[in-house]
């Protein structure tokens, strides 16, 4: 797990070995167990290291291989290099390190640019073919790692932080007015584009191929994508289960290899308590981490966020060395400049809870396993799903699901939102069409109940898992920790989609709704219905106590609602009503009054639009000219 950074320039204008420096140095939290710099010519790569696997000098990058003709910078795990090492060397290749990063070379050497369709795993990197004269870049198949790029007046950049790309003269910061339009639609941003005019994320399963014979503008192409179309015939639920335990356990035990010491996070709840039993049987002693809440302010349905307790529970049954840190209304304060630093590109939720949690876990372990991608993969939002369930068609779903994830502003509220000159500059930009084109590779016809809900699995998996990754890498390479994620594994995810979805999702004629913004919002569903990861919740009963895999569970939140209208008001009126507030550079102060207003009096919930308002305000103060 490290930091990468390099230049391209199209006019073969040699790298400065001086500016790489520079865009290392920018991201030294991500690695700060060495750097290094390699230029050639019009080619500058750059590197920071968190030494995870092979800590011996032999892992320094960037690497060659053993005539120079490839050198690669990345960052990430391989967790099957080890067989793909045998294999290699089978076919006559040989090793000068214990390091997956020299698969890697070796791996495109034999496969080329299909060397991906091999790696499991999670990773971005930038590799320089000199014989065939091209550069080579690609990120995995989820988006675990990030990886970002620029390309504008004949220079190629890329970086896995933006502040890194912001270090070269030539890049300009202003704001993507389309980007700004989806954040404050989605509290995220679909498509490849950031808040920052000019930088691209590369989308998940794509790599980019740049010849520097004939320069060209660079363009993003995929090699994978979510096999929906792949859905198993019905063996039944038992047996999709014991298949789904045995995956499970060989994708956490894979996900265990490392030459520094591994811990896990620890809720409570299904997902990370099944991770916590497989890798305690490998690590006896595993270190796990739980955040817990303050609630002595907290009223209704937040009174049940802090999880310390059922942690605390698993704990004891796995016997883990266990630790916890609370955090109490006014803490968000202190840390929000440092979050959306770090964060840089603003994506889904009230993540600052994650930012403290890794720094506690970074004081012990330099990696923590994740239960990510467990919900989006079995069905773990129903009252989402059914928004769109009983549509007519395909665009009847659309419209449909489209107005449920409207989570910060709705379309018609957007001319009161945004001020003259921000509406001008978004122009025709529609929100409505990046949201269909959400589901461009979706493979199923829209004809069934159940390619309804696997269309929203679909999209959650390609959007909101992917925003949640992005946080999730961020905040715990803050603090120079690597975050693993288990449930991603490739064999655990391709037979995850291959499982019927009434194996995942019960109640196809659901249609009880609750409020997206609404803290609790799986409480009160789930108070209703049990519905939702039917299939999991059997496979993990092997694992864990039957009251931890079918206990209601109501995700990773702070109680915000009842402090921003407590503890947390002051802080939240001197930032959001003053009006010398950067983020009135491109909103309408009366329309965020008029929120707050309805927030602090109790007659509607705004805690994911205050959140969003905070985190754009510390953005424009952070990075903005």
């Amino acid at each position: 797990m490290c930091g990468i950074a390099g230049v391209y320039n199209l006019n073969g204008d040699p790298v400065p070995v001086s500016l790489i420096k520079r865009m290392t140095d920018r991201i030294a939290h991500r690695g700060p167990d060495g750097d290094g710099c390699y230029t050639d010519g019009a080619v500058g790569l750059g590197h920071r290291r968190l030494a995870i696997i092979d800590l011996s000098p032999a892992g320094r990058q960037p690497m060659a291989n053993e005539t120079g003709e490839v050198v690669i910078t990345y960052n990430g795990e391989i967790y099957n290099f080890q067989k793909l090492r045998v294999e290699l060397e089978a076919l006559g290749y040989h090793f000068h390190s214990q390091t997956d990063t020299e698969v890697v070379i070796h791996a495109y050497a034999e496969w080329g640019e299909r060397c991906v369709d091999y790696f499991n795993g999670m990773f971005a990197f930038a590799l320089l073919d000199r014989k065939r004269q091209r550069l080579f870049i690609a990120r995995d198949r989820y988006g675990v790692k990030p990886l970002y790029w620029y390309s504008k007046g004949g220079t190629f950049i890329f970086a896995s932080e933006i502040k890194a790309i912001l270090e070269h003269p030539q890049v300009s910061r202003s704001v993507c007015y389309s980007a700004l339009n989806e954040y404050f639609t989605f509290q995220n941003i679909f498509t490849d584009l950031t808040l920052f005019e000019d930088i691209r994320l590369l989308p998940p399963g794509h790599m980019l191929l740049l010849d520097l014979r004939q320069p060209s503008e660079p363009e993003p192409r995929p090699y994978w994508d979510y096999p929906f179309s792949a859905e198993h015939t019905d063996i039944g639920e038992e047996e999709f289960a014991e298949q789904l335990y045995h995956l499970f356990v060989q994708a956490v035990t894979r996900q265990l290899v490392s030459d520094v010491p591994v811990g896990s996070y620890l809720s409570g709840g299904m997902d990370s308590g099944s991770i916590t039993s497989v890798a305690v049987r490998h690590i006896p002693r595993l270190t796990t981490f739980t955040q817990g809440f303050d609630l002595s302010s907290a009223s209704g349905l937040e009174l049940g966020f802090d999880e310390r307790k059922s942690a605390e529970i698993l704990a004891n049954l796995c016997k883990t060395e266990h630790y916890e840190m609370v955090m109490h209304a006014g803490d968000m304060e202190w840390v929000l400049p440092k979050v959306i630093w770090h964060l840089e590109d603003l994506r889904v939720g009230q993540c600052y809870p994650n930012y403290c949690v890794a720094r506690l876990a970074s004081k012990f372990v330099k990696v923590v396993l994740s239960g990510a991608g467990g919900d989006e993969l079995f069905g773990g939002y129903p009252w989402r799903y059914y928004r769109g369930l009983n549509s007519t068609g395909r665009e009847d779903y659309f419209r449909r699901y489209y107005d449920f994830w409207q989570r910060l502003v709705p379309d018609e509220d957007k001319r009161h939102l945004f001020n003259d000159e921000t509406r001008k500059n978004i122009g025709d930009h529609s929100a409505f069409e990046v949201f269909r084109s959400a589901f461009k590779g979706y493979p199923k016809q829209f004809e069934r109940k159940e390619d309804y809900l696997n269309a929203s699995l679909y999209f959650e998996l390609k959007t909101f898992l992917h925003g949640l990754l992005v946080v999730e890498d961020k905040l715990s390479m803050a603090h120079s920790l690597e975050t693993r994620v288990p449930f991603l594994d490739d064999e655990l995810v391709n037979f995850a989609l291959t499982i019927p979805v009434h194996h995942k999702v019960r109640n196809s004629n659901g249609t009880i709704k609750v409020d997206e913004n609404l803290p609790g919002k799986r409480l009160v569903y789930e108070q209703q219905t049990s519905d939702g990861k039917f299939v999991l919740r059997k496979a993990m009963s092997r694992l864990i106590p039957r009251e931890i895999s079918e206990r209601t569970k109501q995700g990773f939140s702070a109680p915000d609602a009842s402090w921003f209208r407590g503890e947390s008001i002051d802080y939240v009126n001197n930032l959001l009503r003053d009006p010398r507030a950067r983020i009135y550079e491109f909103l309408q102060p009366q329309y965020v009054a008029k929120k707050l207003d309805e927030h602090t009096s109790g007659q509607t919930n705004r805690r994911l639009f205050i959140w969003s308002l905070l985190s754009f305000e510390w953005w424009c103060r952070h990075f903005l000219q």
